[in-house]
């Protein structure tokens, strides 16, 4: 069985990690890197040993030697790359969010779907080992019933000029709040059905920090506090009738402690190298079944998702 062939859209910061993660996994292969700058597609992929460069996403996407394209593009141009991927016939693996738009997630799937090609956002904290023992620790109710949760992260916008452009889908928002929410939606098979929060700004148009509470359809509530202006605790807390879970690095978490009263905690430590591995392991197995959506990685997690992120944009952006 031959390796399935990956292009990548974009020289992103994000794909060395992709690179490596790939390099783990024997059933697929890198064959193309893409860039609007030739030069710097030239470049990266003699770095990352990538046989073929393309100047354009319209030549990967055309290219006969690619079967998957991941795309790890600027966030506006998410729906764009990977409508052109299915339209030339490849699957598409997509980074979060998957579009800016619920209406443009259903479009994209529905498309997928029609050519039957697979199509995924990839959410990597879902797939994490740790967060697979979580789940079936929750699901046993080693916790009790889990009623609370608290997310806070930061980091540095400053090393991608986009983040600061609005109609480039920047901010923490969209680049950021969709690994809480979809953690929670993973975890207990729940969406959000209710959302309020708060925002600032500094110099730019798009927020720098913000406050977001929502509710689950199961009750639960959740705060998401995420800041490119200070650095704050890396932590996920989630809070049940008969202890509590601590996540450090919960979009990339490698260990949880679970607290439990009366007893000393218990640290669970899933150790590796490239936490992208694990998603695309999930993805490259669903195009091996023939599917066109991911078990896991639903469909209706991305729309979901997105319908409560772009509502808490709407309330923060009003159309005058």
């Amino acid at each position: 069985m031959n390796p399935l062939r990956i292009g990548i859209l974009s020289t992103a910061s994000i794909v060395p990690r992709f690179v490596g993660a790939a390099g783990t996994l024997e059933d697929c292969v890198i064959t193309a890197l893409a860039s609007r700058n030739l030069a710097r597609a030239e470049e990266k992929a003699a770095l990352f040993r990538i046989p073929q460069a393309f100047g354009s996403y319209q030549e990967l996407s055309a290219s006969d030697d690619v079967d998957i394209v991941y795309i790890a593009t600027i966030n506006s141009e998410h729906a764009s790359c990977a409508r052109l991927a299915l339209e030339h016939g490849k699957h598409v693996f997509c980074e979060k969010p998957f579009a800016l738009k619920p209406d443009e997630i259903r479009d994209l799937f529905s498309l997928a779907r029609a050519k039957g090609l697979f199509v995924m956002e990839m959410q990597k904290c879902v797939f994490l080992p740790v967060i697979q023992e979580l789940k079936k620790r929750i699901r046993a109710g080693e916790f009790g019933r889990i009623t609370m949760a608290d997310f806070s992260s930061s980091f540095d916008a400053g090393y991608n000029s986009w983040m600061f452009d609005a109609s480039k889908g920047g901010g923490p928002l969209f680049s950021n709040a969709s690994y809480s929410l979809q953690l929670m939606q993973y975890l207990f098979d729940s969406f959000a059905v209710e959302q309020t929060g708060l925002c600032t700004r500094a110099d730019s148009p798009v927020e720098n920090q913000f406050a977001a509470v929502m509710r689950m359809d199961n009750g639960i509530l959740f705060t998401n506090k995420t800041s490119t202006a200070s650095e704050t605790i890396h932590m996920g807390y989630l809070y049940g009738e008969k202890g509590y879970i601590e996540l450090p690095d919960y979009w990339k978490a490698r260990r949880a402690v679970l607290h439990f009263k009366g007893q000393d905690p218990i640290e669970l430590t899933c150790p590796c190298e490239f936490e992208l591995r694990y998603e695309l392991e999930h993805a490259l197995a669903c195009i091996r079944k023939g599917l066109s959506e991911s078990p896991v990685m639903t469909e209706e997690m991305s729309v979901r998702a997105m319908e409560t992120l772009d509502a808490l944009h709407r309330m923060w952006n009003p159309v005058m």
